[in-house]
């Protein structure tokens, strides 16, 4: 881990939220929203692309914004502590 601070509220480099994503690949029946398959990233469809996002997001603890980790390492590394 990295010193984070929130761009947001801008006070906050202490109290965050670590969320991890464990992305699911499914297919939805467009009428009832239910799953009609489920996939793995080995058996993707030719239009089904792989989940290329973080494998997590930081929740501000005090203001409540999601980002990626990086806004918070960045502002971190802009405003260093004194």
């Amino acid at each position: 881990m990295e010193p984070m601070l929130c761009p947001n509220c801008k006070t906050n480099r202490t109290r965050f939220h670590l969320i991890e994503q464990h992305p699911r690949a499914v297919k939805l029946d467009p009428h009832t929203g239910d799953i009609e398959h489920e996939y793995t990233n080995d058996a993707l469809e030719p239009f089904h692309l792989p989940y290329r996002g973080p494998s997590y997001r930081v929740q501000c603890g005090v203001c409540g914004l999601i980002e990626d980790a990086d806004m918070f390492i960045q502002r971190a590394k802009s405003s260093p502590l004194g």
